[in-house]
């Protein structure tokens, strides 16, 4: 992962910033794996940028996002299956790396109980099974209902699914009434092989892990696909009960295996954090001989009275954790360097490696990260691996991160093939020619070509359609790929003469398989209804980078016409282009004298050093307008005008714009206290979360901006207020604490 600026040098605006990023990482990472059983980043990688977002909000309690990934677990369920509302949330873990965070776990429990270093306190440690996690309901011993965790809340039905598997037994005796077993569904080394040579004797796509493969089994909307693949079962848990299963953590699980359900033979009842560790060792150093993949060991407050004195977490029980088994390492050949385009447009360098074998799976491919790291350089310029950079022909040290995507960790110089030489990252995207940009502060190049290029196009179609933007029914993510494949859909713009154009006798449509008179039929008819769009729904659809939901909303809010967002975009791009020029020559000049660290990405700061650039004033006001947006910003500001400024990409926007019917945002309310004013909310909030004060006073008709100017009415200031106080102090600017803010508008 690219070196980033410490979280105890972020300023505000900066971890505002930089927590939008992490959500957007954090999202796209949880739907590819617990959604489309497809990581795209490791588990250490996602580990890491979950204790970052955790630290900055630690750190910026008032920045906490209504989306932030420290309160959310999974994924959304998949349409394809029915909805399940899990009774009892299931919850992810926290985690451990080192011993010492093991002996941290006890210190919190102890000191949560209030018990002291000497008092009796067991845990149980068991292998922690990288599968997908399933709850089990049954009622009066037969089983009724089977889930997967989703997002914690609301899970999958995938009980014809569950059925199948062998180790799941469909009828139990000696159990209470209820009974929601909880536990992992997995398939083993063999098995994962076996399986994979009969994908590609059939010419099927052979499965990337055990993980993917067993997940991917059991979500299948055919049972008998599922009912053909070899999948195993741990129960290690339980969810809702009519009657307690035992009196400790152990005894339930020795009372689950003797109902039937296989159970861990290596979970251990530890009387110590030695205990614990010692069985963590035993643990890994069997792991190869298992036959089966685990990524860690799990500690339980083995005591169930003290489970429920210790509670949950928005996201995580307090009484457990999972303790990661490090990364796992092995030395080949780097035979290529191949660059693939993502969604956004970054340039990714994939190293095609000899194939080798770490920790049990054949490697041949690991990920490089972005330029700076083949060139054996962070994003400060500073050196890693000593220096040295990455060749082709190199005899590289490959490790797996979290047991998902391996990486390159060294290179062995004295093994360097004579005339290897240094690799040169393209500037320009190897899949449509257009320019690959490198922005200021980003480790990552990307492709500019947007809606032009096809790599980008067809993940960008997905996202248009996807459930919060145009939501088109019958136009799912398998659909877009179909008809992109095909050359019906290029853009979003061809989805509304998709009907124009091959309706005509419905003949090119209804005779393909899946479809018929009917269902294509529908599918123009849900095009259709989807021309009426709210102009919130099309910005985030757009599918512009670091746009949201929550930012496309509050462009909508401040602009709350399309066309007037537009022009004032284009009016403020001199005013962005001279701000990047800025900060690349401020830049610059840092690195040249050698100084540490990236300049903090503050909004009066950016403003400022535009206002030195020779800008016309009605564009430098467009763009301090533009910025000012509570949640929008400097970095997203300016994704905007590259989007609308790239010609290609602008005429598919313009295309598509113009068929459609935009519907403004409900209209502010004019009798309020606050109507029409600026408000500025600062410092912690103690009485409402940033984003209740936020939404509240939007619906008073107030404008909610991030930052302080000669426009802001009212500075809303809570403890912790720093120099937006100062600010507002000295530009006169009425500066109200949170109860004089309440008793403004009415609701003390």
């Amino acid at each position: 992962m690219a070196e980033t600026t410490a979280v105890e040098r972020l300023t505000e605006d900066a971890a505002r910033a930089e927590l939008a990023r992490l959500a957007d990482l954090l999202q796209r990472a949880n739907a590819a794996y617990h959604g489309a059983d497809a990581p795209e980043i490791s588990d250490a990688e996602y580990d890491a940028l979950k204790q970052r977002n955790a630290e900055i909000e630690a750190r910026f309690p008032e920045l906490k996002r209504d989306d932030s990934p420290s309160e959310q677990v999974g994924a959304a369920p998949s349409e394809g299956f029915g909805k399940v509302a899990h009774e009892i949330r299931m919850l992810s873990l926290g985690n451990a790396f080192a011993d010492g965070d093991v002996a941290d776990f006890d210190e919190r429990i102890r000191k949560y109980l209030g018990l002291g270093s000497g008092a009796a306190l067991a845990y149980t440690a068991e292998p922690k099974i990288d599968g997908l996690s399933l709850s089990l309901r049954y009622e009066q011993g037969k089983l009724v209902q089977a889930a997967t965790r989703g997002d914690g809340a609301v899970g999958e039905n995938v009980t014809a699914n569950a059925r199948t598997v062998e180790d799941i037994p469909q009828e139990i005796s000696g159990a209470p009434e209820v009974l929601e077993v909880r536990g992992e569904v997995y398939m083993s080394h063999a098995d994962f092989e076996a399986l994979n040579a009969r994908q590609e004797a059939a010419g099927a796509k052979p499965f990337a892990n055990p993980r993917n493969a067993a997940a991917g089994s059991l979500r299948q909307l055919d049972p008998g696909v599922t009912a053909a693949r070899p999948l195993k079962f741990f129960a290690y848990a339980w969810g809702a009960l009519s009657a307690p299963l035992a009196e400790t953590q152990m005894g339930a699980i020795a009372r689950l295996g003797a109902l039937g359900f296989p159970v861990n033979p290596l979970t251990r009842r530890c009387e110590s954090v030695g205990e614990m560790i010692a069985h963590y060792r035993e643990i890994e150093q069997g792991r190869a001989t298992l036959g089966y993949d685990i990524d860690g060991v799990v500690y339980k407050v083995d005591d169930l009275a003290l489970q429920a004195r210790l509670g949950f977490r928005s996201t995580t029980p307090r009484w457990a954790i999972a303790h990661k088994f490090p990364a796992e390492l092995a030395w080949t050949r780097l035979e290529g360097i191949d660059i693939q385009v993502g969604r956004t447009g970054a340039l990714s360098p994939v190293a095609r490696l000899a194939p080798v074998t770490v920790g049990g799976v054949v490697v041949s491919n690991a990920t490089l990260h972005n330029e700076d790291y083949i060139a054996g350089r962070d994003a400060k310029g500073g050196e890693i691996r000593g220096g040295k950079d990455i060749r082709v022909g190199d005899w590289v040290q490959v490790y797996r991160a979290g047991d998902v995507i391996p990486k390159i960790a060294d290179v062995d110089l004295a093994k360097r093939p004579e005339g290897a030489e240094r690799f040169d990252f393209p500037t320009r995207c190897p899949e449509c020619g257009s320019e690959a940009i490198r922005e200021e502060g980003d480790a990552v190049r990307r492709c500019s070509g947007g809606l032009i290029c096809p790599a980008q196009a067809v993940e960008k179609l997905k996202h248009f359609v996807s459930r919060a933007a145009f939501d088109i029914e019958g136009l799912g993510a398998k659909q877009v790929e179909q008809f992109y494949r095909d050359g019906w859909i290029k853009a979003p713009a061809d989805i509304f003469t998709l009907q124009e154009r091959y309706g005509a006798g419905l003949q090119q449509l209804k005779n393909r398989e899946g479809w018929g008179e009917k269902s294509a039929n529908n599918l123009f008819a849900a095009i259709e209804e989807k021309r009426r769009i709210p102009l919130a729904k099309l910005i985030f659809a757009l599918g512009i980078r670091h746009a949201g939901e929550v930012a496309a909303r509050d462009l909508a809010l401040h602009y709350r016409d399309w066309q007037a967002m537009a022009e004032a975009i284009d009016l403020a791009r001199p005013a962005a282009r001279a701000h990047r020029a800025a900060d690349e020559a401020e830049e610059a000049e840092r690195q040249a004298a050698g100084a540490e660290g990236r300049r903090a990405r503050v909004s009066e700061t950016r403003a400022a050093a535009v206002a030195d650039c020779d800008v016309p004033a009605e564009a430098a006001a467009a763009w301090a307008d533009l910025i000012a947006v509570d949640g929008i910003g400097a970095v997203l500001g300016l994704s905007l005008s590259d989007a609308f400024a790239n010609d290609q990409e602008r005429a598919a926007i313009d295309t598509l714009v113009a068929g459609l019917d935009i519907v403004a945002p409900d209209a502010p309310a004019a009798d309020s206290p606050v109507a029409g004013k600026t408000v500025v909310f600062t410092g912690s909030l103690e009485k409402m979360t940033r984003a209740e004060a936020k939404a509240r006073a939007e619906s008073l008709g107030a404008k909610v901006s991030g930052s302080v100017s000669a426009k802001t009415d009212i500075l809303v200031a809570g403890p912790g207020a720093g120099s937006k106080a100062t600010k507002a102090a000295e530009l006169g600017i009425e500066t109200l604490d949170e109860d004089g803010w309440l008793a403004l508008i009415g609701d003390a």
